[in-house]
């Protein structure tokens, strides 16, 4: 099997698993999500969280330092917040007589799972070109990932007002961004190996903005003060399930 068909085969299997897992989830427990959807969304606050924080380590381990990559941490908040504030496209319009059913952006959710795809994408490259060994298990760590972080942020589309069929449809779109990331970094490997730092900064940044300015917020003016301490379970029990997740399967390659 030649290194470009290992690339492919591996991004597609990160992408069935994205979308088989939120399949998966909605034919199991469709009912039961619609009901708990505000809590779920606390739950996966504290799965990006923990994906934001090891996002950092990898900031460290590929730039030598955090300083290195803070700025791009920064630029990638801020971008975002600019965007979807003053990009009349880019932001979720309601009209003036419809109350909002949600303060959460799905856009900043999806261009956040977007970069970090991209990134995943150069991972899955580097890690083929190593050893076919270290690709396999790269691959296999990514898809667990993507499987809890995926299924997350389904839940975030469904409360943010998307529809079943049209959560499945961006989410998809967004997680294949991975093959930008494949393609790019198979035939511009040097180059893409320096936009490493970069994007995982952007993605960064990104997904500190979707956890404190969206689901957070959104969390606590949704719920009634008898129910803060439940999301207060659901938000630890994300942080707990993906860290668990992290230690046991590191993301990147050494």
């Amino acid at each position: 099997m030649t290194h470009m068909t290992q690339v492919l085969l591996a991004s597609a299997l990160v992408m069935l698993v994205s979308l088989s897992g939120k399949l998966l989830t909605w034919r199991q427990a469709g009912p039961l999500i619609e009901r708990h959807l505000h809590f779920l969304v606390s739950f996966a606050a504290g799965v990006m969280l923990v994906i934001a924080w090891n996002l950092s380590r990898e900031i460290i381990e590929h730039a030598g330092s955090l300083s290195r990559g803070l700025p791009w941490i920064a630029i990638g908040a801020v971008v975002i917040l600019v965007a979807f504030r003053y990009i009349p496209q880019f932001h979720h319009h309601h009209d003036t007589d419809e109350p909002p059913h949600s303060k959460i952006d799905a856009n900043r959710v999806l261009v956040s799972d977007g970069i970090h795809n991209i990134g995943d994408g150069v991972v899955i490259v580097v890690s083929f070109a190593s050893s076919p060994l270290l690709g396999v298990a790269s691959t296999l760590s990514i898809m667990v990932h993507e499987f809890l972080q995926e299924i997350s942020e389904f839940f975030v589309l469904r409360e943010a007002g998307l529809s079943v069929r049209a959560a499945l449809v961006w989410n998809l779109i967004a997680s294949g961004t991975i093959l930008i990331g494949a393609f790019g970094a198979y035939f511009l490997l040097e180059r893409f190996e320096a936009l490493e730092v970069p994007l995982l900064g952007l993605s960064v940044g990104s997904y500190l903005v979707v956890v404190f300015h969206d689901l957070i917020p959104h969390s606590i003016w949704r719920s009634e003060r008898r129910h803060l301490a439940k999301h207060a379970l659901f938000f630890a029990a994300g942080i707990a399930l993906m860290a668990a997740v992290v230690t046991f399967l590191p993301h990147s390659p050494d």
